[in-house]
């Protein structure tokens, strides 16, 4: 017999008119009342002290469909009277019920009860013997997951706004998770038997993608209906001042940083935005005059190199450490640009001291250095509140400091909505070739963005993923951080985790047990590449963990535990 937190577990019913999410439609009465009821077998909760609720009552219904004893189309109980039998918060069954409709377990459909989903044998797969077979679930949600022994893309390539085609160049566009009653579209190279025999299940351990699913709220949904029911007008180069403005509210409640609507323009994310000041300051240059050079953190961000590089300028390395950019070794001959991270050092995870912040702007002032802070995810911050921005320290007409921002770590890449906040005279310029190359971003997803920020859910939004990437930030510690001769880095924030091990263990060994593995993950190393050779040994893994589903996130952690211990010299001794 199945416990509920030691104890025995009744049988269960459930109003058959449960709407979506299980809540009972009007007319449904509470247990007892005389209306027609579903009975259900216990519930199994595992007895897994390290699952909150939610994820306890999840576990359990998956373990009944598995076994059968729910079929597709079965309705599944109303949420209250489920949560008074469990002696739970309805919350806890609702967002249980939830996590099972993102997955694909669970179908609700206006008017009529929350159902087994009716497709759930394409989306699940059964075996003879009536259990999932292992690892379908997290194909069916990634069915374009190639094998992870394919050549992976660069760190960097699937985040921080980049393509899902370009995270995975040979699988084609990633899908997104379905939604309840739907059957996902599958590509051709994700089939079980693509795989070598017994070869494991792949999981994308890549950073540095965040968690969709939970963006389905009404608002968001309401603010996509009213922008396609908006009729199109003209929009300015800067972008749309109803979107301004509700971005300089945003970045005032959140960044403690004080702008105007006309002190930023609207772009496609980070890169779009470094590539229309790069432009605009070479342009600047004299006619046949030299590149431009832009200093980077080494280690840094691939991706803002790349834009860097395939414009043309000439790349300085600047050291980084576990607090930021090193700034009492800023160099003489000072570079055009210096691009950092001072609220969340990409890779390393470190915030800039005050005092570095101050003497890197001195510095910048008396260089004629432009300061381009890279404002990537300071909002997932789990240890305190996230930062002041650089930008607050500085001039805002006659400052060195440039901001890129972006909301693909907040909100998703495939949204497309950034800025860029720039002093009074430079941003004229960029203002200019704005007005020659256009803007980026089309007049429907400024609209619906606008709707979507003045709703004020995307700050709630906001705090409910940092509470969900924190419980898997603690995830991951306690897997990997116990591993001997391991070390996981501290991570206040932000959505992936580095992974040290000895500097004697071989990198490239280390990636290719990840592989034998079914692991992808990116080698540390190369967040120095491109940029300069390390300053000394440092050999790991940097991993994501906000994207994935819990149950899988569980798996490749444990197979990556078992990886490190079979690698890590100190773990064999």
């Amino acid at each position: 017999m199945f416990t509920q937190f030691g104890r025995p577990l009744p049988v269960m019913r459930g109003c058959p008119t449960a709407g979506p999410a299980g809540g009972r439609r009007r007319g449904c009465r509470a247990e007892g009342a005389s209306v027609r009821t579903t009975e259900i077998p216990e519930l199994p909760l595992p007895e897994d002290a390290t699952l909150t609720i939610p994820q306890r009552i999840a576990q359990g219904v998956r373990a009944l469909v598995d076994s059968g004893a729910l079929s597709p189309g079965d309705p599944v109980p109303a949420t209250r009277p489920w949560a008074q039998r469990l002696g739970v918060s309805r919350s806890s069954v609702v967002a249980a019920y939830d996590q099972l409709a993102a997955e694909g377990y669970l179908a609700a459909r206006r008017g009529s009860a929350t159902r087994v989903n009716p497709r759930l044998a394409l989306l699940h797969p059964r075996n003879r013997t009536g259990t999932s077979r292992p690892g379908t679930r997290a194909e069916a949600l990634h069915p374009t997951a190639p094998h992870p022994a394919a050549t992976a893309p660069h760190p960097g390539a699937s985040v921080r706004g980049a393509s899902p085609a370009a995270a995975t160049p040979a699988a084609g566009p990633r899908a997104r998770p379905p939604r309840p009653g739907e059957t996902p579209r599958r590509h051709a190279g994700a089939s079980q038997t693509d795989r070598a025999p017994g070869a494991p299940t792949p999981i994308d351990l890549l950073p540095d993608r965040p968690a969709t699913d939970a963006l389905r709220t009404p608002a968001w949904r309401r603010a996509w209906r009213e922008a396609a029911d908006a009729v199109p007008r003209p929009l300015p180069p800067a972008g749309a001042p109803a979107l301004r403005r509700e971005i300089t509210e945003h970045l005032r409640h959140m960044r403690g940083l004080v702008r105007t609507p006309d002190d930023l323009l609207v772009t496609a994310g980070a890169r779009e935005g470094l590539a229309l000041l790069l432009r605009t300051l070479q342009a600047d240059a004299p006619r046949g005059g030299r590149a431009l050079r832009v200093g980077v953190e080494a280690p840094g961000y691939p991706s803002l190199r790349r834009v860097a590089t395939a414009l043309g300028a000439t790349l300085v390395p600047l050291a980084a450490d576990a607090s930021g950019l090193v700034t009492d070794r800023l160099p003489d001959a000072a570079p055009d640009v210096v691009i950092v991270t001072p609220s969340h050092q990409y890779p390393l995870g470190g915030s800039l001291p005050i005092d570095r912040r101050r003497q890197l702007l001195g510095w910048a002032a008396a260089h004629r250095v432009v300061v381009v802070e890279d404002d990537y995810d300071s909002e997932l911050r789990y240890v305190g509140q996230p930062l002041p921005a650089l930008a607050a320290l500085d001039d805002p007409v006659n400052g060195v400091v440039v901001t890129l921002g972006t909301f693909s770590k907040t909100v998703a890449p495939e949204v497309g909505v950034g800025f860029v906040i720039a002093p009074d005279g430079l941003r004229a310029r960029m203002l200019q070739l704005r007005e020659v190359l256009g803007c980026p971003v089309s007049g429907v997803v400024q609209t619906a963005f606008t709707g979507y920020l003045r709703s004020g859910e995307l700050r709630r939004h906001t705090a409910r993923m940092r509470r969900r990437y924190r419980q898997r930030r603690d995830r991951v510690l306690a897997v990997l951080g116990p591993v001997p001769g391991v070390e996981v880095l501290p991570m206040d924030g932000g959505l992936h985790a580095v992974v040290r091990v000895p500097g004697d263990v071989d990198e490239g060994a280390l990636q290719d047990a990840c592989a034998a593995a079914g692991l992808r993950t990116a080698p540390l190393s190369r967040y120095w590449r491109g940029a300069a050779p390390r300053p000394r040994p440092m050999a790991g893994l940097v991993i994501g963990y906000a994207h994935l589903e819990d149950r899988t996130l569980d798996e490749g952690l444990a197979r990556l535990r078992q990886v490190l211990r079979s690698v890590s010299p100190r773990a064999r001794r």
